[in-house]
């Protein structure tokens, strides 16, 4: 069934009038409109909407980077007039559903303050068990710190790992050390790093000294 989403806004502002909840529109042919949470009460209005609406499913948690901020209410289109962020921020999304009630799904949005020591949501973990590892992944890939999350480490990349590969800002390394048959490009690459590793057929040998126990 199809989310009845302005009913549902209205009942989240009755029971949390604090919430700084919104509405926001989808342009799009999908027709997929989803609400705003305020960071701060994002996991009142989880555990409301678990408890009352019975969305007790969270299917997908995914993040979004907004380094313009401006294109992020172009998708999402703010109910009234709203103030530009003055900076970039990252979007978190959460899908719910209420599976005894066939709904879904419900679209929720919830930012952070900017993109660098702000970047801060709080983990929704505690509401529904099956954010944890995909609170994990948006850590990892986008930077995200979930507050209150039992296990924040990084899921996909290596602990050694520095920046976040899916912001669009992010810039790839061209140090392919790592890379154990490189060639074509990458071949060119690694050579300029390493040009004294490289063998007379062209290969690339690891020339690291093993580590002294």
């Amino acid at each position: 069934m199809i989310v009845e989403i302005e009913t549902i806004l209205a009942g989240i502002r009755e029971a949390l009038p604090n919430s700084g909840i919104s509405f926001r529109k989808n342009p799009g042919p999908s027709g997929q409109h989803s609400l705003l949470v305020d960071g701060s009460n994002l996991v009142e209005v989880c555990q409301f909407l678990q408890d009352t609406l019975d969305f007790d499913l969270l299917s997908n948690v995914t993040g979004v980077d907004w380094p313009e901020p401006a294109k992020a209410d172009a998708v999402a289109v703010p109910e009234g007039e709203v103030t530009p962020a003055a900076e970039g921020f990252l979007e978190v999304l959460y899908h719910l559903y209420s599976t005894n009630r066939r709904v879904g799904p419900l679209v929720l949005r919830a930012r952070t303050a900017d993109r660098a020591g702000n970047a801060k949501i709080p983990s929704v973990v505690s509401v529904f068990r099956s954010a944890e590892f995909q609170e994990r992944e948006i850590f990892d890939l986008y930077g995200v710190i979930f507050t209150g999350h039992p296990d924040l480490r990084r899921i996909l990349m290596w602990d050694e790992f520095v920046d976040f590969p899916m912001r669009k800002d992010y810039v790839a390394p061209d140090d392919y050390e790592y890379e154990p048959t490189p060639h074509d490009a990458v071949l060119e690459k690694a050579k300029t790093h390493y040009p004294s590793s490289e063998t007379q057929d062209g290969k690339i040998q690891d020339t690291r000294k093993e580590p002294v126990l």
